[in-house]
């Protein structure tokens, strides 16, 4: 069993529209945008960041705005919600923020015990905030909401599987250990860096999904650094999985191989971070580009869509 993994890193889906995007994680929920960048396989389309004020792993939201992508259809083989933590007694706040800013799909529940807000993002991406006491995660206050209130960064995400079995083995294999269960769904728990839960739900009977708009691309879990990462790269090939080489993404070094359950899974180093490009009072104002693309500039900064601050 690995011990390197501490939680999540990020989650990176895909939207439609960039600036929409941008006013939902900024204006409605208040996050910070860490990074304006572009796709690495498509620079033509924006990778964009959202999360606390550096950017720490465990809080950050990532997207690729493809314009005029098509929807997504919800099913398994997918991460369905991503639920980021919020105060104690903060819910009240938040869901008169989201009706205000119309946002679709706004349900009240209890959630293995705490009080959880689902709701929708511009692309009908699934979401959840929950009360979540004691998390002493600095928040992102400058961005129209309070310490009081503000997100702290990611809780858990859920998974949606067919077939759970092998998923739930691998995520013993990289150190989550099975803390409860309530009806179709497994809560598996990690030490680490808060964002520390994965809700795995089988549904056998539900068809699989397809990507689009509103689809999470990939989940990444978290290494200190890439030491770590090849640790946790050779251990997973042992085991049997096709694991690519360790890409630089410029913020992170990067795995990826696809869980049995058919969830594409990241291996993300916490090293170098955010600021490596930008200084911390600026982040995610610029557009910065991979050195291979930035021949590309002048083109990109002409055609690719205006964003907010």
């Amino acid at each position: 069993m690995l011990d390197q993994i501490k939680g999540l890193h990020h989650v990176t889906s895909i939207a439609g529209d960039a600036a929409e995007n941008n006013a939902f994680f900024t204006n409605t929920l208040g996050l910070r945008r860490v990074k304006k960048t572009v796709n690495f396989d498509a620079p033509d389309v924006y990778h964009l960041y959202y999360g606390d004020e550096v950017g720490t792993p465990g809080s950050v939201m990532t997207y690729f705005p493809f314009p005029n992508a098509q929807r997504g259809r919800a099913g398994t083989g997918e991460v369905g919600t991503t639920v980021f933590a919020v105060p104690e007694g903060s819910l009240g706040f938040w869901k008169d923020r989201l009706a205000t800013f119309e946002t679709k799909g706004l349900i009240e529940s209890d959630s293995f015990g705490q009080k959880r807000l689902d709701f929708a993002g511009p692309d009908g991406d699934g979401f959840a905030l929950l009360e979540v006491p004691g998390d002493a995660r600095p928040a992102w206050t400058n961005g129209g909401v309070s310490d009081d209130y503000a997100i702290r960064g990611f809780h858990s995400a859920s998974m949606r599987l067919r077939d759970s079995g092998a998923t739930n083995e691998l995520l013993r294999f990289m150190g989550y250990e099975e803390a409860e269960r309530h009806g179709d769904t497994t809560r598996f728990v990690v030490p680490g860096n808060a964002a520390t839960v994965i809700d795995v739900e089988t549904l056998p009977g539900v068809d699989r999904s397809q990507e689009g708009a509103g689809s999470v691309h990939h989940i990444a879990f978290a290494v200190e650094d890439r030491a770590a990462q090849l640790e946790v790269r050779k251990a997973l090939i042992e085991a049997g999985h096709a694991v690519t080489p360790v890409i630089d993404r410029d913020y992170f070094w990067a795995i990826y191989f696809r869980a049995p359950g058919g969830v594409l899974f990241e291996i993300a180093t916490n090293e170098p971070g955010f600021d490596r490009d930008e200084d911390t009072a600026h982040l995610g104002e610029a557009l910065k580009l991979p050195t291979q693309h930035e021949r590309l500039r002048p083109y990109l900064e002409q055609h690719l869509q205006p964003l907010e601050a």
